[in-house]
């Protein structure tokens, strides 16, 4: 997906898959829910958004019909760190952020 926000192309085939998430829900599930971090070639982050017609995704397709939809929102880094916090991305965490992360 390739959308152009605020005068920057975020571009999912030329930005870096830093983590991949999902709701664990079939792929044809009406519930499935999905979110990819991702970091531009300038260092900018975006998360892709998909989700089905039973998400906070949907969107109405007439007739009282809903369908799924995809997205993109660009994200701070502080932002970008706290999803890989929030999202299972230690790794990707301290591969990224080592600067933010001390022991306990």
């Amino acid at each position: 997906m390739k959308r152009i926000i605020d005068g920057k192309v975020y571009n999912t085939e030329t930005a870096e898959l830093v983590l991949s998430w999902d709701n664990r829900r079939a792929v044809n599930d009406f519930k499935r829910r999905e979110k990819d971090l991702y970091l531009t070639k300038k260092g900018n982050w975006f998360i892709y958004h998909y989700g089905g017609p039973m998400t906070d995704m949907a969107v109405g397709v007439g007739n009282n019909a809903y369908g799924g939809s995809e997205n993109i929102e660009p994200i701070t880094p502080e932002n970008a760190f706290r999803f890989l916090c929030s999202h299972g991305g230690a790794v990707e965490a301290e591969k990224y952020f080592a600067d933010k992360i001390e022991e306990a």
